[in-house]
């Protein structure tokens, strides 16, 4: 191989699950699991999704194919490394050649972990990304997986990633690794008809700040060559990503009001999921950048706050909720590095911010709307920080150096303090 010391990134890489998707597809699904060679199955949930009824569909889709299938609801909400490891150790021992996971990202992600540390027994850090832990790649293939999300948010149907809180260090982190990826995502907006408007609008900023952030990525050519060994799952922006969050903008921008306002609306809720999936593509190897690096401690670092429409037994910030928090500051900042970009896609979320004269404020506008426009907490002074808090959560964001590669901006200390310091109140 030619020495590529000195060289620019000439390559990139892009990847995807099968995709099966429209209403009725969960139907299929003991189908489409026995066909992937899977005999014992576990269904992997939490306890709220599992109230629906809909995993227990899914359990006895598989059985009527003749599957063995048993039911795992233990998921928490945001999973932690200690709810991730309980359901490890639950599922060990079973003997499970498959998995399919119900629910939203909590229910994928964890379903990512327990596929790993079953087929690979290990430390959970021991995968985990640097630098907090070692960021180890699974030594093999893993089991196959495949996800049915209830939630038009995380797009973790889609990605080589699970994300979780590490509950000692306060703080969101993750595993990265192109064999994390589902193998078949099963999409159905009947199942998301149930999802209530708080948690429709919290997990829909997931699906912006996703298509915002990769579209916006420090793109993928800017990079020192890497060698193969060295590729990861986040390659900055590309031509195949812009594509899908090309794709996912325009249905945000027509069903995320109308969503929230109707839950039952069939329409909106397929643009929802089929806005989560495409982003989903786009990010899942375009990558994130400094919303999401500040919505780790942002989650992780919550006191009391409790958001409507999610179980009040325990404060939190909900991954999109804390993502959007930032996304007005955040992208003021990076205007400068993609001004095309950036006006794009503020005329497609909000064509009436075309006429704004500073052009550098017309995408944290557009973003400004619609959280108010869907009942989003005014900043993070909403959801219980203070001005004093900042440099825990400027702490918290430089552990995530995995994504603020992928700033189009130089992340330091300094501009992290910046855009948290911006985004206590909004409007």
């Amino acid at each position: 191989m030619r020495e590529t010391v000195g060289m620019q990134e000439t390559v990139f890489t892009w990847g995807g699950p099968a995709l099966k998707f429209g209403a009725g597809a969960i139907e299929e699904i003991g189908y489409d699991v026995a066909a992937l060679g899977a005999t014992r199955v576990l269904v992997v949930t939490d306890a709220g999704v599992a109230a629906t009824g809909t995993p227990q569909r899914v359990v006895e889709q598989l059985r009527a194919a003749g599957l063995v299938a048993a039911l795992y609801d233990g998921v928490h909400v945001e999973p932690t490394d200690e709810s991730i490891q309980a359901a490890v150790d639950t599922a060990a021992g079973g003997r499970w050649d498959g998995f399919v996971a119900v629910g939203g990202g909590s229910s994928i992600d964890t379903a990512k972990a327990v596929n790993l540390l079953t087929s690979y027994p290990g430390d959970l850090l021991g995968y985990v990304n640097p630098p907090i832990g070692r960021g180890l790649a699974p030594p093999g293939p893993v089991k196959p997986l495949v996800a049915v999300p209830t939630t038009a948010g995380t797009g973790a149907e889609s990605t080589a990633v699970c994300v979780m809180d590490l509950l000692a260090e306060r703080v969101k982190t993750g595993i990265s690794h192109p064999r994390l990826r589902p193998v078949l995502a099963v999409v159905d907006p009947s199942v998301t008809l149930s999802v209530p408007p708080g948690v429709t609008a919290a997990t829909a900023f997931d699906v912006l700040c996703h298509a915002l952030e990769s579209f916006t990525a420090r793109p993928y050519d800017s990079f020192p060559r890497r060698r193969p060994e060295q590729r990861v799952a986040y390659c900055g922006a590309n031509p195949i990503s812009d594509i899908w969050v090309r794709q996912a903008l325009p249905l945000l921008a027509r069903s995320l009001r109308v969503a929230y306002r109707d839950g039952n609306d069939v329409a909106a809720r397929t643009d929802l999921l089929q806005a989560a999936l495409f982003a989903g593509l786009g990010f899942g190897n375009a990558g994130v950048h400094l919303p999401h690096a500040c919505a780790y401690p942002i989650a992780g670092q919550v006191r009391d706050f409790r958001p409507a429409d999610y179980p009040e037994s325990e404060a939190m910030v909900p991954h999109g909720m804390a993502v959007v928090l930032t996304a007005p500051a955040a992208f003021r900042r990076t205007y400068e590095s993609s001004p095309d970009r950036h006006l794009e896609a503020a005329h497609v979320l909000d064509p009436a911010t075309d006429t704004m004269a500073d052009a550098r404020e017309r995408l944290p506008e557009a973003i400004r709307r619609l959280m108010r426009e869907t009942g989003l907490p005014n900043g993070l002074g909403a959801v219980g920080y203070e001005p004093t808090d900042v440099d825990a959560l400027v702490d918290g964001a430089l552990k995530q150096q995995r994504i603020l590669a992928l700033a189009p901006i130089e992340a330091t200390a300094g501009l992290l303090g910046e855009v948290l310091a911006d985004s206590f109140t909004l409007w």
